[in-house]
């Protein structure tokens, strides 16, 4: 017989932390507990703790354990004795957890177990098995006190609005459930909600964040350390998303035809794009350096793949060297690549092969951020 999910632990202590009393959580990684913390509390992550916290004067135990029932358990075991006795006198001495709502049955184990092998069966990507089955389980999890046989979109839509609208998490959060969803009813439940009808959100149309290329010139080249240089340069200079540069290994540098070969990317496709002289050399001088084995970036250890949180810390170490305030991340390096294409007269439909998009329409939104065009507008104040 098939062991029943598990439900996520929060552990909650007390610390002073940044000079402030804290209330810190410890968890392992889910994307809809951050969602959830961050959507209704100004949370904060510690990289020296590798924990999410929050400002104590900010925080209500009881309205935490609230917003946690049916995602998470609580555990505030550890926190102070005067916090214990602002909450509940009945805590005092004990290890306290949130009652939820009745885990899910076996049976229903079981029908996320068949949704994540028939989701293998179709090569989905391992986040998006991870990301669909969790959303379901969630999903179910709220609906624990009803045969799912009874489910109607009724309550998928007020699952919506209670669970995800008023939580304030993200349009994408909501579009993975709708996706999730449908597909579980479809493909597993075979029940009789109208898939059809089951709308997504009204699509957020923001546009892509751009640095100039002065920007990118100090960010590339702030780290003194050699690898950290090539992986930002080669992130920018390729276009590359974050995985892809960590999935990169050296037979994939083609430095005869110059090319970078991209291997299995997002949508299990393959493509190859131009990579300059100038950076196949910086990548000769770091190969000299570091000899990798199997990777083109690895870990500490040999043929340890690079990590995504380090490869993080790098930029941010750069743009502590360089001095830029603005909340860079790395997919914004991948923008300002398109961007800077497309604005030296490059054609769109390159740009789409380049940075391996799917749909045209998807790359159409770099016309908008797109200096060359827009500044050559003048406007009619200049008239008057």
């Amino acid at each position: 017989m098939q062991n029943k999910p598990k439900m996520n632990t929060i552990k909650l202590s007390e610390a002073i932390h940044r000079e402030k009393v804290v209330i810190f959580l410890a968890f392992e990684k889910n994307e809809l507990l951050i969602q959830l913390i961050r959507g209704n509390y100004k949370a904060a992550w510690s990289s020296t703790k590798k924990m999410w916290y929050v400002e104590k004067n900010a925080f209500e135990l009881h309205e935490f354990i609230e917003l946690m029932r049916g995602s998470a358990w609580v555990d505030y075991s550890s926190l102070k004795r005067t916090m214990q006795k602002e909450t509940s006198s009945e805590a005092e001495g004990e290890k306290q957890v949130a009652t939820p709502k009745p885990a899910i049955s076996v049976h229903i184990a079981d029908k996320l177990n068949n949704f994540s092998i028939w989701m293998k069966h179709k090569r989905y990507s391992a986040n998006t098995i991870s990301t669909y089955a969790d959303a379901v389980k969630q999903f179910l999890t709220y609906y624990s006190e009803k045969d799912i046989s009874t489910l109607n979109n009724d309550d998928i839509v007020s699952y919506v609005y209670n669970h995800i609208v008023k939580q304030g998490l993200s349009f994408s959060y909501q579009n993975q459930l709708i996706n999730a969803v449908k597909l579980f009813f479809r493909e597993v439940e075979k029940s009789e909600i109208k898939i059809e009808k089951l709308q997504r959100p009204r699509r957020e149309h923001k546009l892509p964040n751009v640095l100039s290329k002065e920007e990118v010139k100090l960010i590339v080249e702030a780290p003194t350390n050699t690898k950290h240089r090539a992986m930002l340069s080669l992130i920018y200079a390729c276009g590359l998303r974050r995985s892809e540069l960590l999935n990169l290994k050296s037979k994939d540098v083609d430095s005869k035809r110059h090319l970078l070969i991209i291997r299995n990317a997002k949508g299990y496709k393959d493509r190859v794009v131009p990579i300059s002289e100038k950076l196949i050399e910086m990548l000769r001088d770091y190969y000299k350096a570091y000899k990798p084995k199997i990777w083109l970036f690895e870990g500490q250890k040999i043929g340890e793949q690079y990590s995504e949180e380090s490869l993080a810390k790098v930029l941010k170490n750069a743009l502590t060297l360089c001095n830029i305030k603005k909340p860079v991340t790395l997919h914004w390096l991948r923008h300002s690549y398109a961007t800077h294409l497309l604005e030296s007269g490059t054609d769109l439909r390159y740009i789409q092969e380049l940075l391996g998009h799917k749909s045209s329409k998807t790359t159409e939104i770099y016309t908008h951020v797109s200096q060359k065009s827009i500044q050559q507008i003048r406007s009619p104040y200049d008239d008057l």
